[in-house]
């Protein structure tokens, strides 16, 4: 049993010095309680953020995250051995659970297993708070999607066209994804966003306005987004990848512009919006049996390399979820 903890916090983009993987403490298990042995780990961008605060995650401590594991002992009736359970305690090799701070996983025909990190997980949620309940997508209107290739991206897109959208634009850091984004996921233009003037390549794909933007990076891509979106648009900020390390303002330029052009931007975290889970995965679940929607993904192999992993998905190395396979 191993676990990886913080022994710095970074300055800047975090480097594999910052970790370490150590043996974990002896376990005893009380009952009520369950020893899962993880199976799936999420590494996600929040967790930049986490290594910056002593209440989030202290210095000397293994981090948190999603999981999925398999129960390899219980104490507690609610799981049977060989259970399979959602729960946050990532970044180790086991965990100890109860069924107030886990959720049972029943596998699903036709559904992979790891879809329960990536679009039926938070991902997928955050995605599906973002598009219905906070920008309330009606038909036919025009999304801007940003951090397209990543996981909340991905699945926004997928969730979007089941909702009616009526044209996606993504934004991506190369122009292969850009490609991958328009002929593997589904979006109808994808912007290079390191290829020239953003908000110049936004308003060219989009000529005649955004009328709703989901925005994963914040910075100049709220500008660009602001510029572009018609009169009373909406905007819903799920993350701010461009301001983590320090290296981006996190208020554009033109914030004010939302008043002239009375836009609403909303704010939201998916923790506060679990109500919606039951409903995204019955909506989910037909879809992914069917073939009809995939969960977008990278795949690393390897406890070992889950820091690798975090790195490389800051980086923006990966297109879909970025998982860890014990």
């Amino acid at each position: 049993m191993r676990e990886i903890r913080l022994v710095s916090r970074p300055t800047g983009f975090p480097t594999a010095s910052n970790f370490e993987i150590v043996p974990s403490p002896p376990i005893e298990l009380l009952p009520g309680t369950a020893l899962v042995e993880n199976l799936w780990l999420s590494v996600d961008p929040y967790m930049r953020e986490m290594m910056d605060s002593a209440e989030w995650w202290p210095v000397g401590a293994a981090g948190e995250g999603r999981a999925l594991g398999r129960v390899a002992q219980s104490l507690t009736p609610a799981y049977d051995v060989g259970t399979i359970v959602f729960h946050t305690q990532g970044w180790r090799t086991h965990a100890v659970v109860t069924p107030s701070n886990s959720r049972r996983i029943d596998p699903v025909p036709g559904v992979p297993l790891s879809a329960h990190l990536g679009i039926l997980g938070g991902t997928g949620l955050s995605a599906y708070v973002g598009l219905k309940r906070v920008l309330q997508l009606q038909s036919g209107e025009t999304l801007f999607v940003s951090a397209a290739a990543g996981g909340v991206g991905t699945a926004a897109a997928r969730i979007a066209r089941l909702l009616g959208v009526g044209r996606i634009i993504g934004s991506t850091g190369s122009a292969a994804k850009a490609k991958w984004l328009t002929t593997e996921v589904g979006f109808d233009a994808a912007l290079n966003y390191r290829d020239g003037s953003l908000v110049e390549q936004l308003a060219a794909a989009a000529p005649d306005g955004i009328d709703l933007y989901l925005d994963n990076v914040g910075g100049e891509h709220l500008a660009a987004a602001i510029d572009v979106l018609k009169p009373g648009g909406r905007i819903a900020w799920c993350g701010a990848i461009s301001t983590y390390n320090g290296d981006s303002p996190v208020a554009p330029r033109n914030l004010f512009d939302i008043v002239g052009k009375e836009l609403r931007l909303e704010g939201f975290l998916v923790r506060n919006n679990l109500d919606l889970r039951p409903e995204l995965i019955d909506f989910l679940t037909p879809q992914l049996q069917s073939g009809a929607v995939v969960s977008d993904e990278t795949v690393v192999t390897g406890f070992e390399h889950t820091v690798d992993a975090f790195l490389a998905m800051l980086r923006g190395e990966n297109t879909g979820k970025m998982l860890v396979q014990l």
